[in-house]
């Protein structure tokens, strides 16, 4: 989201979330329509992206940031793969883990028990406070698909929209009162 006023630039940073009214088909709201919330997901990033973005905030060349990305997703997969909990820096901490079938008797343990192998990310505190500080847009849509509201957040509250969108107040030392047509706004 974009605000244009006084042809100045506010950009908003949100995380997305969709808001779609299903049908519930179990539980205790069969049978009924209910808005069930979803992230909105962008476009995935390519490692090539990530690394040259890398290198660029870092300041060493896209080569030596290739090698130091290949090492440490080699390093990680080792470790990980050996039972440990590997730190990720400034991230978290993963590890693998798995779901398995319970049995009675001893004798009837066997590795045909596990149903799948996963990995279990951990946050750093410091990137769960990042996340709920992070501004959140909803968007609600009617079982047609049509867009219904739009609800947003600048921290961990969430309020509702202003039906009218605000109209920007004159600029004190020019009076420029316009919005700049050119540039996108809300």
């Amino acid at each position: 989201m974009i605000i244009v006023y006084n042809l100045k630039f506010l950009i908003i940073m949100a995380l997305k979330v969709k808001a779609k009214e299903q049908l519930m088909k179990v539980g205790k709201y069969a049978d009924t329509y209910r808005y069930v919330m979803m992230p909105e997901l962008y476009t995935a990033l390519t490692q090539d992206k990530v690394i040259k973005e890398a290198a660029l905030r870092s300041g060493v060349s896209r080569g030596v940031m290739q090698a130091c990305w290949d090492a440490a997703g080699d390093v990680i997969k080792a470790w990980a793969t050996e039972g440990h909990s590997v730190a990720l820096p400034g991230l978290g901490t993963m590890r693998f883990g798995l779901r398995a079938k319970s049995v009675g008797k001893v004798d009837d343990v066997k590795a045909g028990l596990i149903t799948s192998r996963r990995i279990i990310f951990t946050p750093t505190g410091d990137l769960k406070n990042e996340l709920a500080a992070t501004a959140v847009q909803i968007t609600c849509y009617d079982k047609n698909g049509k867009e219904v509201k739009r609800v947003t957040s600048m921290s961990g509250e969430v309020e509702e929209e202003p039906k009218d969108q605000p109209q920007p107040s004159p600029n004190p030392s020019t009076g420029d009162d316009e919005i700049d047509p050119s540039q996108p706004s809300l």
